[in-house]
């Protein structure tokens, strides 16, 4: 097995490899930090990772290699390389955020999720750039600069966890973690060309993963292929005692070997007769290639909007017209709320924010700027010069909405708007739709600094937010190119039930074939 082509290699093809000896660990090391070697640097630098140590990488790549050769399983993601969001927990490298408040922060535990990567043999070898404290939508807001589209580097990656994708689009790794709370994993897969998965809240413990907005932060997997973010997502997700938020539900086999055929060359997966929610487990094998018969798919009018981009509405159709010539019926559908969810959304995200970070005040760890002045002086200027102006924006916004005076008429109401949004999901699934297709953005990466003002940047989510607010799963996968620039469509399916989101992706991904990435 040849490392040359590393860069189009995915996880169910390193892992074996690694397994069987055609390849090292090491090996897979040195590829991936030569690929990230090789697209830094110079005027247009991506500026994707913000720490990684090749040496340590290399020390534990070599430990894995002794435990192969003594014949120790050591895992589905055996040798594959993994980057991580810089929110995300990690041992020996820094966590900050992309935020001065914490710059050189080394965290003493590990994320659950980062440990479960490790379990099943993946190798960390970056923690990736990001939206300070994951509030952005182009990765412009990192205290670190900006991370530029390996696709075109004068556009931004998305955001907020834009330096994952980048990392995934320019072939430094097949996988990576990010972070949700409003899109921040499945808009930047959209604007890199990638796959982002956004698990059903619950799905994968949030146990390491620096708080946002607890009630709607989710760690997710971006991946070359849906097959890798199929594997990233088994590997990672199930119930952690120390997430009380975790659910012990079932984790059913994401990946193609599901469907009893080797990977990667069963492009063709078998998806009749979906049925979502049904089954804590993995459903049977169903017998016809490349077939969804019997599979509704939803189209909301709403989400297909007249300012939407005619040509990225022009992708859409021709990924529905994939899903009907597949045997899927597309049927016309009503979500009447999620016209509310951008409102809603920027809300309750500022307002839990506002309380969760509140523990950055210069005492415990981080940055601490003390002006003599006493404890009040050394807080306020601690977080005038430690916080971003996005950041900023958002705590003010919160503690505003949780004021007196204030939270009856904003904070309470969005809650109950959001419950609402959640009904109407639940209404459609259960009304015979097994799952909703809408774009995953307005439009194509826009160039680094186009977009000034916040409530414009804001509408980027606005065909995201509303999975995080009703807590279901959805996914982003490449359709097709607008002006050489990724088209992403997003499939959301009824909580819990990744597995049919999963079956549905693979058929758009064969059936689309080439073409997605043209």
């Amino acid at each position: 097995m040849s490392v040359d082509n590393y860069t189009q290699l995915g996880a169910a093809q390193i892992a074996p490899g690694v397994r069987a000896g055609k390849t090292s660990p090491a090996e897979m090391i040195r590829a991936s930090f030569k690929r990230a070697a090789d697209i830094g640097g110079g005027p247009d630098e991506l500026n994707i990772i913000l720490h990684a140590d090749e040496n340590a990488s290399l020390e534990e790549a070599e430990q894995m290699q002794a435990r192969i050769q003594s014949g120790t399983d050591i895992g589905v993601l055996a040798g594959v390389p993994v980057a991580i969001k810089d929110n995300i927990a990690s041992l020996g490298l820094p966590t900050t955020c992309g935020s001065k408040i914490l710059r050189g922060y080394v965290s003493p535990f590990e994320a659950t999720a980062v440990a479960r990567l490790r379990a099943n043999g993946a190798l960390i070898v970056a923690k990736t750039n990001m939206d300070e404290f994951a509030m952005g939508s182009s990765t412009e807001n990192s205290a670190y600069g900006p991370t530029r589209n390996p696709l075109d580097v004068r556009c931004v990656p998305g955001g907020s966890s834009g330096g994952s994708a980048a990392a995934v689009a320019a072939g430094i790794t097949p996988i990576a973690l990010g972070s949700e709370t409003g899109g921040s994993v499945r808009q930047p897969a959209a604007f890199c060309g990638v796959v982002g998965v956004k698990p059903s809240y619950g799905r994968v413990s949030r146990y390491g993963l620096v708080a946002f907005a607890s009630s709607l932060d989710q760690i997710g997997v971006l991946g070359r292929t849906v097959d890798d973010a199929a594997l990233g997502l088994e590997s990672i997700a199930g119930f952690d005692k120390l997430d009380s938020t975790s659910s012990d539900a079932d984790v059913p086999i994401y990946r193609l070997a599901a469907l009893g055929k080797p990977a990667p060359e069963a492009r063709n997966p078998d998806t009749e007769a979906i049925r979502i929610g049904r089954s804590p487990v993995p459903l049977p094998p169903p017998p016809g290639p490349t077939t969804l018969e019997g599979v509704v798919i939803g189209k909301p009018k709403e989400y297909f909007p007249d300012s939407l981009d005619p040509d990225i509405r022009r992708m859409c159709d021709r990924a529905l017209d994939r899903f009907r010539s597949m045997g899927a019926t597309v049927r016309e559908i009503s979500l009447p709320r999620s016209p509310l969810a951008i409102p809603v959304y920027y809300i309750l995200a500022p307002a839990e924010a506002s309380s969760n970070l509140a523990r950055f005040d210069g005492v415990r760890y981080g940055l601490r700027v003390d002006p003599g002045k006493g404890l009040k002086a050394m807080y306020e200027a601690t977080r005038s010069e430690g916080f971003g102006p996005e950041v900023t924006r958002r705590i003010l916004l919160g503690t505003y909405v949780l004021s007196a005076g204030y939270y009856d008429a904003y904070y309470k109401k969005a809650q109950a708007v959001r419950t609402l949004i959640a009904d109407d999901f639940r209404a459609v699934f259960t009304s015979g739709v097994h799952a909703i297709f809408t774009p995953t953005t307005p439009t194509t990466a826009f160039p680094i600094g186009a977009i000034s003002d916040p409530y414009e940047m804001y509408l980027n989510d606005i065909f995201t937010v509303t999975a995080n607010l009703a807590g279901v799963p959805a996914i982003s996968v490449p359709i097709g190119r607008v002006r050489r620039l990724p088209v992403g469509g997003q499939i959301i399916t009824a909580h819990f039930d990744e597995y049919a989101m999963f079956r549905v992706a693979y058929a758009l991904e064969a059936g689309l074939g080439a073409e997605a990435h043209q």
